[in-house]
């Protein structure tokens, strides 16, 4: 398919314009034209690129891209490199953050979801990026934890009372403990993210609320995998998801 055909679609069914976000979202480095392989993968890495390259992409889609608001906008170093790898193998560079994050269907939150058997209610938050939902009943915070564990492949961080009933629950993968304390105000038994700070640890003890903090990464995997999969269905192009491993 052409390149121009991929980005206004993923611009479209992404809602692109719909956000305000920290960088881009969209076509961040143009290769070659025609795109008939794509890899997916979280973050733009080095490592990434570079798998993708062997893999003989033609474009990249990843949630983690470039240019952050903010950043140093030198392309020396690490920028440097990783922009080189691109631009030497021809390879397109698609990022998709808060609309990823956010998309009903292939989204890192509705994803993740379906990954620990959480039923949708409603969305909440700035931009409605996070979700509130429910979890099986009869599961404790302990169990809850024990399901994280199996299906995302590492054990969460839990702050709060592990034998507590959790029925009621939100959720915003990745970095978004920022929305806690909107969490806590409607009424939730825990509140799951990627991350979790010193001050994070506190607000939960007193509030009440257990606070699960399963990754950045590992809550992150699924939304660009199913991006990638909804391309290949409708397009017919090839697609692989590449994991580069990541602890945090």
């Amino acid at each position: 398919m052409e390149r121009a055909i991929l980005e206004n679609y993923l611009a479209d069914f992404l809602q692109v314009n719909d956000f305000r976000d920290y960088c881009p979202n969209g076509l961040q480095v143009e290769g070659r034209g025609e795109i008939n392989r794509i890899v997916t993968g979280v973050t733009a890495s080095a490592a990434l690129i570079e798998a993708a390259v062997a893999d003989g992409a033609d474009a990249l889609i990843v949630h983690h891209g470039y240019f952050w608001r903010g950043e140093d906008a030198r392309i020396t170093g690490m920028r440097r490199r990783r922009l080189g790898l691109l631009f030497q193998h021809n390879l397109n560079l698609f990022a998709y953050h808060l609309p990823l994050d956010a998309h009903s269907e292939v989204g890192n939150n509705a994803t993740l979801a379906r990954q620990l058997g959480l039923e949708i209610a409603t969305r909440f938050g700035d931009q409605n990026v996070a979700t509130l939902g429910t979890v099986a009943s009869g599961s404790t915070v302990a169990s809850f934890a024990r399901t994280i564990t199996e299906k995302l492949g590492r054990p969460p961080m839990v702050i709060g009372d592990a034998a507590r009933p959790l029925r009621r629950i939100a959720w915003c993968t990745g970095g978004a403990q920022g929305m806690f304390e909107q969490a806590i105000a409607l009424d939730v038994d825990a509140y799951l993210s990627g991350e979790i700070s010193e001050q994070t640890v506190h607000l939960a003890r007193e509030s009440g609320v257990a606070y699960i903090a399963a990754g950045h990464h590992a809550t992150e995997r699924y939304g660009v995998q199913a991006l990638g999969e909804h391309l290949a269905q409708r397009f017919g192009v090839q697609h692989r998801f590449i994991e580069i491993e990541n602890p945090v």
